[in-house]
């Protein structure tokens, strides 16, 4: 009956892979570039990270190129990222071109390869919330939100989370809309007070590739935004199809919560010496 084994391996597996997502050192949400970027360096430093992608194709933007020619453009400086993912691309002046579709499979073999887990059609519909520091996040099933069926979720706690939705800036609209993120207090560097602007600013690639790596960070105590995201909360330029910034924000997110990880560790080590 090798239907029902089949069926079986499927159900088996899949739970196991779920199951151990449960608790993680990242959680994100949205699966583009800037979410592979950073799940793949992470992943190669040992830590537990699981993406959580709204719809069934994870990749975001990449796949389309420009105006669907699937085609997309880098900057030079970032060769050397090309090279050690093994990329294929062409240099035309100071510019990088990559094939759109190689260029996304690439990056999810990359993250998986490394050990990053990928949930495509599960929706982050929430977070998690502890002793005012965000712990983590709800899921469910993208189509039980299409249908808005009366599903309860379930939920993912994780040392860190992660905006990576892109333009909406979704999670950060969560808390916005609680007035969360607006009763920030104090000058940290790492806070900031604002919510998601309605509009990004007017199209501007040169600017733009440098606001979202300069914009990501840490705006509420654990959570995260990158990309567009990033974008969007800070109220900079709208990009088209330049992909460098996306990558070196991923990356800029990776070495942030990095830094804060073994910060904890090394605390946490001091506190047991101690004992």
């Amino acid at each position: 009956m090798k239907d029902l084994k089949i069926s079986q391996l499927i159900v088996k597996h899949y739970f196991q892979k779920l199951n151990d997502v449960l608790n993680v050192d990242v959680a994100i949400a949205g699966c583009g570039p800037s979410a592979l970027a950073l799940a793949t360096e992470l992943a190669k430093n040992g830590r537990k990270v699981a993406i959580f992608e709204a719809k069934n194709e994870p990749g975001g933007g990449i796949w389309g190129g420009g105006m669907m020619f699937n085609e997309l453009v880098l900057e030079s400086e970032l060769e050397w990222y090309l090279k050690e993912h093994h990329i294929k691309y062409k240099k035309e002046d100071e510019f990088i071109v990559v094939d759109a579709v190689h260029f996304a499979s690439a990056m999810l073999y990359n993250a998986t390869k490394n050990g990053a887990y990928i949930f495509n059609n599960v929706f982050v519909e929430d977070l998690v919330m502890y002793n005012e520091r965000i712990s983590g996040v709800v899921i469910n099933w993208m189509p039980t939100i299409k249908e808005k069926l009366h599903v309860d979720p379930i939920t993912v706690v994780a040392k860190f989370t992660v905006d990576g939705t892109g333009h909406p800036a979704n999670l950060v609209r969560l808390l916005s809309k609680r007035g969360i993120i607006n009763s920030v207090k104090g000058s940290s560097e790492n806070l900031c007070s604002c919510g998601v602007v309605e509009y990004e600013f007017p199209m501007d690639a040169e600017n733009g590739e440098k606001f979202v790596v300069e914009n990501t960070k840490e705006i509420y105590p654990g959570l995260y935004v990158m990309g567009m995201a990033a974008v969007s909360v800070g109220g900079g330029p709208r990009m088209g199809p330049i992909f460098g910034g996306m990558i070196m924000s991923g990356l800029r997110a990776a070495e942030l919560i990095e830094e804060e990880i073994k910060r904890i560790e090394t605390s946490e080590n001091k506190k047991l010496v101690k004992a």
